[in-house]
């Protein structure tokens, strides 16, 4: 009896045990894996292609272009993780300059992140701080115009500047300066373009919107005169509705940026800085921290024409 009490546990998990067997096994049979393609002994994880997807910027629209995506982005990892193993083999991850590229990459990689978990801590705008903007930029939005403009840029060491400004006021066209500039033998660039509202720098567009067709004006940098001369211009605005979620994500980027500069100038100022040998005389601050990932401002043209260098990319790029 007793021998029969011993038995009926062992029996009874005996028979657990085979119900639960074909449920292991299908459990084996497809396990759970993160695992995307091995490379000799090198694992390729899911994460790393979804990170990598990220940072691309790629956007898809359905299924079918989402699989591509993650395929390419699959062969290029696979690609890269064949190239560092034979690299490795021949050791030129230890080249010095190979050293030295590696260790400034990972600077930069620690220090924007560093810069983007400040910039996170800026307060986020509201959606009546941009109801606000949107009003207070007519030109960007409800008198939005796209402008088909001709512009002339002239050193400012030619020397011309006075006689360039005296023809735009007199309402010169763009033909007679070319025509004055080359009587005297001054090089000139220029061409025709148009240009949406948000592709003109946001410091210059108020002069740009205030153009009628046909009419002029000079926009002065360091560098250069640029004429610039609206031939014509239609009207297209953008409603409140379409404009609020783009002007949140502006004002964000734009926020961002400020409150990581600002904190990096904190940090620069706790420092102890010292500049040696060829760099202590006439030390200057360095640039402005670049900004966070996706950050975007309008922002005036560097050089050689006030009115941007082609790409057409100036402005309020995120407002479309």
């Amino acid at each position: 009896m007793n021998t029969d009490i011993k038995l009926l546990p062992l029996a009874t998990l005996a028979l657990a045990c085979v119900l639960a067997l074909p449920a292991c096994s299908k459990d084996e049979a497809k396990p759970a894996t993160q695992v995307a393609a091995k490379v000799n002994k090198q694992e390729i994880s899911v994460h790393q292609i979804n990170y990598v997807l990220s940072k691309s910027g790629a956007n898809a629209q359905t299924p079918e272009q989402t699989n591509a995506l993650r395929k390419a982005a699959l062969e290029r990892l696979i690609d890269q993780q064949v190239l560092v193993e034979e690299a490795t083999e021949k050791k030129i991850d230890r080249q010095p300059d190979v050293v030295m590229a590696i260790e400034l990459a990972k600077r930069e990689v620690i220090a924007r992140a560093l810069l983007e978990q400040m910039a996170a801590a800026a307060p986020k705008p509201s959606e009546d701080e941009a109801k606000a903007y949107y009003k207070a930029n007519p030109a960007l939005f409800s008198e939005r115009r796209v402008f088909s403009v001709q512009e002339l840029i002239v050193p400012v060491a030619a020397g011309a500047g006075t006689q360039i400004k005296d023809m735009v006021a007199a309402n010169k066209t763009i033909e007679d300066i070319a025509g004055y500039l080359k009587s005297r033998n001054i090089q000139f660039g220029g061409g025709a373009a148009q240009r949406t509202a948000e592709q003109i720098p946001l410091e210059i567009l108020p002069r740009i919107h205030a153009l009628k067709d046909g009419q002029s004006t000079v926009i002065e940098t360091p560098q250069a005169l640029t004429v610039v001369r609206v031939v014509q211009s239609q009207s297209q605005p953008v409603t409140e509705a379409q404009a609020v979620p783009r002007i949140v994500q502006f004002i964000a980027n734009q926020r961002n940026q400020e409150a990581a500069n600002k904190e990096l100038k904190r940090l620069k100022d706790k420092a102890k800085i010292t500049y040696e040998g060829d760099f202590a005389a006439g030390a200057t601050s360095a640039a402005p921290a670049p900004a966070p990932a996706g950050a975007t401002a309008g922002k005036a043209p560097e050089a050689p024409g006030a009115m941007g260098d082609g790409s057409l990319e100036k402005g309020l790029r995120g407002i479309k």
